[in-house]
């Protein structure tokens, strides 16, 4: 339940209040600032409030916006204010300090925008919205109030609502091929009482079946899989425009919207790789190799984004040069299609899985994968270099989380701590060894199953140690987290292909789910400001270095068969783990409501 108190000259024949009890608000008068700072005092604690001139002419969307946003503690447009639990106290003490008596009237002739100064001062996460083309004023004239409600007839809310219903950044299949359908689709399931997490659910339900379609490896299969991945995608699209049209965010929502794309594309691969061993063709190599690359390439997007973006003094050529080419409007589009976005890269799979193989489908996923990453590395290794930045003690926690060290690494860190420099491109060398130290001795290797590699892995995870015994605020450290996520998943995968028995790699492919899981569930934790999962957690799983030497001695100790057997009940205690303790803590998180706006994943 939500109150609107209207406070000021009433005005008779307004909207005013049919449209406030539209949006589920209980409308309470007030005739002073006393009377309202009764009313509001009157009003549970627990509730949100409102403060609204009686003035108020404007489009109904722009109080939706106001009034009905979940992400912020206050909100205000002119003539309207309002504050959620986290912010009622902050509005009592607002309306406790307005004077009364002589010379007071221009702080209480429009007492909402008074208060919504005071909140500003007052630093409580004051959102002022920004209405575009919508109108929102005071009239505080008959005149300006004709004026006004002319500016509102001028302007259909509806289309604007439709309009930023849609990311403002996409990429070009996204923006061309969905969204221009998609948001009418939003807009009818928000007309039938559909919330953003039903969509949501109904994605990932559309993206199994895909998958088990796919794994019939009937040519019948393979061509309704690609129709059903690409509806998938429309509802995966639809679920986030309904949230920014009915203005339905949660906390459970982004997590939900962003695990779920990840489980369904790498769901989709394992039925690729299930409908291609029907046909003779054993792809589950490719079909991991391709979920271990994706998972590489986020990794490098995530911890770039956390290493800079509180940065101080952020600034580079090489960012000011993309900023003139996105001048030139083209470039935008080549640029984010370049980078293989999620929908076109689901496109590409779709109409690959109708008309090709599964082999063909993962060729040309790993290839174009691999140059979207090569390109998005470089220009970002490339902004580092060559920017002159600050880096926060926040950004340095974010990579250490995303590093995922454990029990030994944090050891030899301990007994490594004071030596190096902060800020030196010794991180970032000794994660790169630590990672290709033991992959190249994997690969090259004759028999990588001996104990010589859990030698070989007790070295990389003393230069695992190293490399984060000092904080990680150094031009490249954001690389850290990558090179241990590949050193870890490609070992993973090159073990379980070289023990050449069947059910070794889908053992593998089910294990590297599991930790991605993981390390996924850690990056939405941290942009949903909530910090990283909890550190009994992350020793309870050994982190990176301590799997990667139970998985070197069960290989080294085990026969073939008994690898595979090892590998999966490793699959199963991982998975249960991190699930169990992720779902937990998104239903009972009381992290702010937010909702993913940024680059295409």
């Amino acid at each position: 339940m939500s109150t609107a108190i209207l406070t000021g000259p009433p005005v008779a024949g307004s909207p005013l209040e049919a449209d406030l009890r539209t949006l589920g608000f209980d409308v309470r008068t007030a005739n002073d600032p006393a009377a309202a700072a009764e009313l509001i005092n009157a009003v549970p604690a627990q509730e949100r409030v409102a403060v609204v001139d009686p003035r108020f002419v404007g489009h109904l969307h722009a109080l939706r916006l106001a009034l009905t946003d979940p992400r912020y503690p206050a909100a205000a447009v002119p003539g309207v204010l309002t504050a959620q639990p986290a912010a009622r106290a902050a509005l009592a003490r607002a309306v406790g300090r307005i004077p009364v008596g002589a010379g007071t009237a221009h702080l209480t002739d429009v007492l909402t925008d008074t208060l919504t100064e005071s909140l500003d001062r007052e630093e409580t996460g004051l959102h002022r919205v920004e209405l575009g083309s919508l109108v929102a004023t005071v009239a505080l004239t008959p005149a300006q109030r004709e004026d006004a409600r002319e500016a509102v007839a001028a302007v259909d809310d509806e289309a604007v609502r439709l309009r930023t219903a849609v990311k403002s950044r996409d990429g070009f299949f996204t923006t061309y091929g969905i969204s221009p359908y998609s948001r009418y689709l939003a807009r009818w399931c928000a007309r039938r009482g559909l919330t953003p997490n039903q969509v949501t659910t109904a994605s990932l339900l559309t993206a199994l079946i895909a998958a088990g379609c796919a794994a019939t490896g009937t040519r019948g299969g393979f061509v309704a899989a690609g129709f059903l991945l690409l509806f998938s995608f429309v509802l995966d699209c639809t679920d986030g425009q309904l949230a920014r049209y009915s203005l339905q965010y949660s906390t459970m929502g982004a997590w939900l919207d962003a695990t779920f794309d990840r489980a369904k594309e790498y769901a989709y691969y394992a039925g690729l790789a299930l409908g291609a061993a029907r046909g003779g063709d054993d792809v589950w190599a490719l079909a991991l190799g391709a979920m271990v690359l994706m998972t590489c390439r986020h990794v490098v997007d995530f911890s770039f984004n956390e290493a800079n973006h509180d940065a101080t003094a952020n600034t580079s050529p090489t960012a000011a040069f993309s900023g003139k080419l996105d001048s030139v409007g083209w470039t935008v589009w080549v640029r984010r299609m370049i980078v293989l976005p999620i929908g076109e890269r689901w496109a590409m799979i779709a109409v690959l899985t109708a008309l090709t193989t599964p082999r063909i489908v993962f060729y040309a996923l790993l290839i174009g994968c691999a140059l979207a990453a090569c390109y998005t590395t470089a220009g970002r290794v490339l902004r580092s270099l060559t920017r002159r930045a600050r880096r926060t003690d926040r950004a340095a926690q974010a990579l250490a989380d995303l590093a995922d060290s454990g029990p030994l690494a944090e050891l030899i860190a301990r007994s490594a701590r004071g030596r190096g420099r902060t800020g030196s491109f010794l991180a970032p060398v000794m994660a790169f060894l630590s990672a290709a130290v033991l992959l190249v001795w994997v690969l090259a290797e004759d028999d990588p199953t001996s104990w010589l590699t859990v030698g070989v892995a007790v070295c990389s995870a003393l230069l695992a140690g190293a490399a984060v015994a000092r904080p990680l605020k150094g031009a490249l450290d954001w690389l850290v987290p990558p090179f241990f996520r590949a050193g870890e998943y490609v070992t993973i995968l090159v073990l379980a292909a070289r023990v050449d028995v069947p059910g070794a790699l889908p053992a593998a492919y089910g294990l590297v789910a599991a930790v991605a899981y993981h390390h996924y569930d850690t990056v939405y934790r941290i942009r949903g400001g909530t910090g990283a999962p909890p550190r009994w957690l992350v020793r309870a799983t050994g982190g990176h270095e301590g799997r990667i030497l139970v998985i070197t001695v069960l290989a080294a100790a085990l026969s073939p068969s008994g690898f595979t057997i090892a590998l999966t009940a490793l699959a199963v205690a991982l998975a249960l783990l991190v699930l169990i303790e992720s779902i937990r803590f998104w239903v009972s998180s009381q992290a702010p409501a937010v909702h993913d706006e940024g680059e295409p994943a």
